[in-house]
């Protein structure tokens, strides 16, 4: 197994007036090699963790790791420059005076004088960028920028890189294939590298793993497919993408959740006993289009996205009146509103969401009395 990079534990940071707690009780452990995403809205404390773990802040509580030193702690301090962390910044950070080339250079103190052209040049070699030594940032396209950027970052053979919010400014049609770039290149080099995003599909895409933030904590870590299909929180079930909440009842051993749309078995329910009340997340993704499917509603409005159709679907209650459910139908053919369709559940993509009897409160209605009462979130 690779030896660990990163490792946060309990650290916190306050920033007054006020006070406010940016970042509550966070551990976390990044491993050689592995890239991870800290996925969060604005404001959750993603950037300010990844601030601590540079050293452009000090935090008041906890210790953080680099490459097994204690680089802070209550007794500790490592400055930015001795962390062996290279850092991509939002806007780049170019010097827009200096070439290509000497904006490689400029982090390379630790090579003899004579060496630093010729790393920068195989640096940018390695990142199609070699023709481009002598021009200046403004001759660039931003994808090139940013790859200036990410060589000026990998270039003193760094422990750990990171980078905030590396893609938020391109153009919309070339924010995937520069994204993929730089993946690509992380990867072929072995670098570790933590990515701070608000961009779930950028989150997925990209990352061995993700954490998902709000309000200063971290609330679940776990690989995409594990944070997608399977969220342990009502918030990780709806930030990260769309989701239906449907309240429910374990019903027996075999693994069935009892809800107002009948019982869904084989999801997966955390071992919980017959009885417990529980929150079932379960994608758009999976409701599949059947004849024989025991789930039957009328549409209510759908928009084309290409890879599917999204589609607003109201369903009879078994307790009467209708639900709303958001579901993903087959692009290959036109749906009309008022449609009647039918289709049944993949329990691959229904997972019971921890907690959420205390965040949802369960003794009283998820809905006022006679509102149709969906959770399609997001």
């Amino acid at each position: 197994m690779s030896r660990p990079v990163i490792q946060l534990e309990g650290v916190r940071k306050h920033f007054w007036p006020g006070p406010v707690e940016a970042v509550r009780d966070v551990s976390l452990e990044v491993r050689e090699g592995e890239i991870i995403t800290l996925l969060g809205p604005s404001g959750c404390g993603k950037t300010t963790t990844l601030r601590l773990i540079a050293g452009f802040e000090v935090p008041d509580e906890g210790i953080i790791r680099v490459g097994g030193r204690i680089a802070a702690g209550p007794s500790h301090w490592i400055p930015p420059e001795k962390r062996g962390v290279g850092m991509v910044f939002q806007d780049y950070a170019l010097f827009p005076h200096l070439t290509v080339g000497r904006n490689v250079m400029f982090g390379l103190d630790g090579i003899p004088r004579r060496d630093r052209k010729a790393r920068a040049r195989q640096v940018l070699e390695i990142l199609d960028l070699g023709p481009y030594f002598d021009r200046f940032p403004h001759e660039l396209s931003g994808g090139q920028q940013q790859r200036v950027a990410l060589a000026r970052a990998i270039a003193p053979e760094p422990l750990l890189v990171l980078m905030d919010e590396p893609f938020s400014n391109l153009d919309a049609h070339l924010r995937d294939q520069v994204r993929d770039e730089v993946v690509e290149i992380l990867r072929k080099a072995g670098v570790t590298c933590i990515f701070v995003s608000h961009d779930q599909r950028d989150a997925l895409a990209i990352s061995d793993r993700v954490a998902v933030m709000n309000q200063g904590r971290v609330e679940q870590v776990g690989t995409p497919r594990e944070i997608y299909k399977h969220p342990e929180s009502v918030f990780v079930a709806t930030f990260v993408g769309r989701t239906n909440l449907l309240q429910g009842v374990v019903q027996n051993e075999n693994g069935c959740v009892l809800t107002d749309f009948g019982s869904f078995c084989r999801v997966d329910r955390l071992g919980m006993p017959n009885g417990t009340q529980v929150m079932v997340s379960v994608r758009p993704d999976g409701f599949e289009t059947s004849e024989e499917g025991t789930l039957r509603g009328r549409i209510l409005s759908t928009v084309y996205t290409g890879a599917h159709v999204e589609a607003e679907v109201a369903i009879p209650s078994a307790h009467g009146g209708t639900r709303k459910l958001v579901v993903h139908l087959p692009p290959s053919r036109g749906y009309e509103v008022g449609e009647e369709i039918a289709f049944r559940l993949d329990p691959d993509f229904a997972s019971v969401v921890r907690n959420a009897c205390q965040t949802l409160g369960f003794g009283s209605p998820l809905v006022e009395e006679g509102a149709e009462p969906v959770l399609p979130a997001r």
